[in-house]
């Protein structure tokens, strides 16, 4: 059996997983709508067994961290206090002839790169656009390609604006989250007061966020509607290089070890002092070898004391701690892990995609750890004759109760394993006819494709159970 490909490009994935159910164009009946997609059968469960684990890993597993699921449109103020109404903006860029959008940003590095244009157009930094420099005329639309159509760049916020109540007016204007740490912020004090909880301490949540992206693409890795994965830590001012170091790598461990992703594709990215957030000390990503480079999918960010010092001004209410022990009051600082749950499932496909040789044809394979892989296992009966579905559809039944289990007696068996290889299914239990005499089955592995061991039913759910544990 000799390896072929270690990872899938973009588009194989893409069709993969439309295929089979992992991902697929939301509202297809009507053409799709831009950047938008649904998470099918096999999908669904994929993301939750992440989500899951994740939730395991940063939750249960630590005395000190707490969750929440807060509202998804909070009171407009919020967003004034976290900076998002001012400072949540992308200049934008318009072609008139062919009304492609652009951000400026992507257009200054095509500014730079078009022939017969000098950089007149750009400031002295190189860093932003002049469009009253006369040069900005010459520079031709990188989709279109005609010169000045280009409108000057204005700004535009990326937040999803709509209102509450029946009157559409400004003083019922609220918006959609772009992220989920400011629910965690504003919660801040009262689950403080009913989790009898300390610095350090965090909190942690999964939710959807919503971003008016301008250029969307790269499948799920940038929509415009997404899930986080957060967790705000809120610790002792003065501690947080210490706790920063622990969570970077508890955070490359968790992607490495707990949900399989090979080590050579990951890495940390620190920003530099122009890369980093307004209210960050500092910051690290976590990146994957996408297709199309290297990439963030999650950030470890020493946000300091900056968001609750704002809300705290913004409502007008006292966010800081009271520690009876100093009897000193503080505003704690945060360390935050944000991960992007449709990225961290992207990066997970991607890194599992193979395909192999056997028996002469090409096989498909998504080697998924067990305990992300949406199918735990797949009963087979031999044929469909004789009574082996009876005996299949018993052992079925009894699995399904703890795991999810898939049943399939239709086709020639070679093609029913190929099946659950494309899926990532690890193991497949197949009833012939040694099964009528000794009650044996035997198991499949996807990876070895060894099949000589055989298990009695009532042993199943043991060597699964173990499976998914280690």
């Amino acid at each position: 059996m000799a390896a072929k490909k270690k990872q899938g490009p973009m588009d194989v994935i893409v069709a993969l997983a439309k295929r089979r159910g992992f991902v697929m164009p939301t509202s297809e009946i009507y053409g799709g709508i831009g950047s938008s997609y649904d998470y099918g059968p096999l999908g669904i469960e994929m993301k939750r067994n992440i989500s899951n684990l994740w939730w395991k890993e940063m939750v249960h597993k630590h005395d000190n961290i707490v969750g929440i699921d807060s509202a998804i449109i909070y009171h407009p103020k919020t967003w004034e206090a976290s900076g998002h109404v001012d400072g949540f903006v992308d200049p934008l860029v318009d072609c008139k002839q062919c009304k492609t959008r652009f951000k400026a940003d992507d257009l200054i590095e095509h500014v730079k790169n078009a022939k017969g244009v000098d950089e007149a157009p750009l400031n002295p930094a190189g860093d932003s656009l002049n469009a009253d420099h006369p040069s900005y005329a010459q520079v031709p639309c990188p989709n279109c390609g005609n010169r000045g159509t280009l409108t000057p760049p204005r700004s535009f916020n990326l937040m999803f604006k709509t209102f509450m109540g029946p009157v559409e007016d400004s003083s019922n204007v609220v918006y959609l989250r772009p992220e989920t740490a400011q629910g965690i912020y504003v919660d801040y004090p009262q689950v403080l007061n009913v989790s009898r909880v300390r610095p350090p301490f965090g909190i942690a949540q999964i939710g959807k966020a919503f971003r008016n992206e301008i250029t969307p693409g790269n499948f799920i890795f940038r929509t415009r509607e997404f899930e986080q994965m957060e967790m705000q830590y809120f610790i002792e001012p003065g501690k947080d290089l210490e706790a920063m170091e622990y969570w970077k790598e508890a955070r490359m461990s968790f992607w490495r070890d707990t949900i399989g992703i090979k080590p050579e594709n990951l890495r940390f990215h620190e920003h530099s002092s122009t890369e980093l957030a307004h209210y960050a000390k500092s910051a690290f990503d976590i990146e994957y070898n996408f297709p199309m480079g290297w990439s963030e999918f999650e950030g470890i960010h020493n946000r300091t004391d900056f968001d609750l010092t704002r809300h705290q001004e913004y409502s007008g209410k006292d966010l800081r701690f009271f520690d009876d022990r100093t009897r000193e009051r503080y505003i704690p600082y945060i360390v935050e892990t944000s991960a992007g749950l449709n990225r961290g499932l992207l990066a997970t496909l991607l890194d599992a995609y193979d395909e192999d040789e056997v028996d002469g044809q090409t096989r498909v394979v998504l080697r998924l750890d067990p305990k992300v892989a949406p199918i735990t296992a797949a009963v087979f009966p031999l044929t469909k004759k004789d009574g082996l579905p009876e005996a299949a559809l018993d052992i079925y039944k009894d699995l399904k109760r703890d795991f999810n289990i898939f049943y399939d007696e239709t086709g020639n068996i070679g093609r029913r394993y190929r099946r659950q290889d494309e899926a990532g299914t690890p193991f497949c239990f197949t009833v012939d006819y040694q099964t009528l005499d000794d009650g044996t089955v035997t198991i499949r592995d996807r990876d070895t494709l060894e099949q000589a061991e055989r298990l009695k039913p009532e042993d199943l759910a043991g060597i699964l159970f173990n499976k998914l544990r280690s």
